[in-house]
């Protein structure tokens, strides 16, 4: 058993590093996969194109919507900025709903509401961290338009945000908004599987906002941070901590997100030592992936968290992540969604 947990580690390891070495440390195999990635980025290129021209239909929704995503592959940070986005239209007197793709969800059912209580192994794990921490309507579904339709029908939204929904072009939109990581920015600069991109790097000159987790260095850029300061018991979040208490102990740092070494080096920064466990983004956990007997104390990231509720010990720990953004981008927002709801008066 012993020879299958390590061996499952290393292959786990595979997975998120040697992809982090070929898409943004030059390894040798991008080079070979190139050819792979022109087939891929021309195929993207006539799917957007046929959308533009009017060759495949877009549903326009009667109210606006407004699409978070990327043009690369994970650890962007989308879902803290779609967190902070909710959060402030709420405050501006907007009722938003969600959309959601429910990526590494097992229900066969769809469109399918989401609650804070909802099995994320049936919904996903994004879904039900988006419910929990906005309180906003949210609806997941690979159909994006049956989703926004199905929540437009059992809410009283008035605005949808869609989530990693930058390359579903059926779904008209209000507002295109990109996240990218500002350490990594584009990788490479070339599309699947050679690089990371899904799309040209052109795309992003065509979007309305771009925002940056990180340092904003080019003009119209609006920068984003994140901030964790404390940690919570799983088993009982009432529970709180400083992060920096934990400086003394021996700490297994745990992380199934996009850009695993990103959360590693939080923590370091606060001066924790670490054992790190990198998993794949959206990885299913089971105790045996924990450790749980082990005396160390376990610190994992909010998003993972709420896939171990079943099987928290009094060791497991996570940290909740605020984003802080530049609030330029707000009134940009109201901008552009005032001309949409003028177009649509107009029409």
């Amino acid at each position: 058993m012993k020879a299958v947990a390590v061996a499952g580690n290393a292959w786990r390891r595979f997975q998120v590093q040697g992809l982090e070495a070929i898409w943004y440390r030059g390894h040798w195999l991008g080079q070979l996969l190139r050819p792979l990635s022109w087939v891929y980025c021309a195929l993207a290129g006539l799917r957007r194109n046929a959308y533009l021209q009017g060759w495949l239909g877009v549903r326009q929704l009667p109210v606006p919507v407004i699409v978070v995503g990327n043009i690369n592959v994970g650890g962007s940070g989308k879902t803290p900025f779609l967190i902070w986005l909710a959060t402030a239209l709420q405050a501006r007197g907007r009722r938003p709903g969600i959309l959601s793709r429910g990526y590494g969800g097992k229900s066969q059912h769809q469109p399918l509401g989401v609650t804070s209580d909802s099995d994320p192994l049936l919904v996903g794990d994004e879904p039900v961290l988006l419910a929990r921490r906005t309180g906003c309507p949210v609806a997941v579904g690979a159909d994006r338009v049956r989703a926004a339709e199905y929540l437009l029908g059992t809410s009283d939204c008035d605005l949808l945000l869609s989530d990693d929904g930058l390359q579903h072009y059926r779904l008209g939109r209000a507002v295109e908004i990109a996240v990218i990581d500002g350490e990594r920015r584009l990788g490479n600069g070339r599309c699947l599987p050679s690089g990371p991109l899904r799309e040209r790097p052109r795309r992003l000159t065509e979007v309305d906002l771009v925002v940056v987790k990180g340092r904003a260095v080019r003009s119209g850029e609006y920068a984003m941070s994140f901030h964790g300061e404390r940690v919570r018991k799983l088993a009982r979040p009432e529970l709180e901590r400083p992060l920096t208490a934990f400086r003394d102990a021996r700490v297994l740092a745990v992380a199934g997100i996009g850009h695993p070494a990103s959360f590693f080096r939080a923590l370091r920064q606060a001066g924790l030592e670490i054992e790190e466990r990198p998993f794949p983004d959206h990885h299913v956990f089971t105790p045996m992936d924990l450790g749980l007997s082990g005396e160390a104390a376990i610190i994992m990231t909010e998003k993972d968290a709420v896939k171990c509720e079943d099987f928290a010990s009094e060791n497991l720990w996570y940290v909740p992540i605020e984003a802080r953004v530049d609030v330029d981008i707000l009134p940009r927002i109201d901008t552009l969604l005032k001309r949409w709801e003028g177009g649509q008066k107009t029409a």
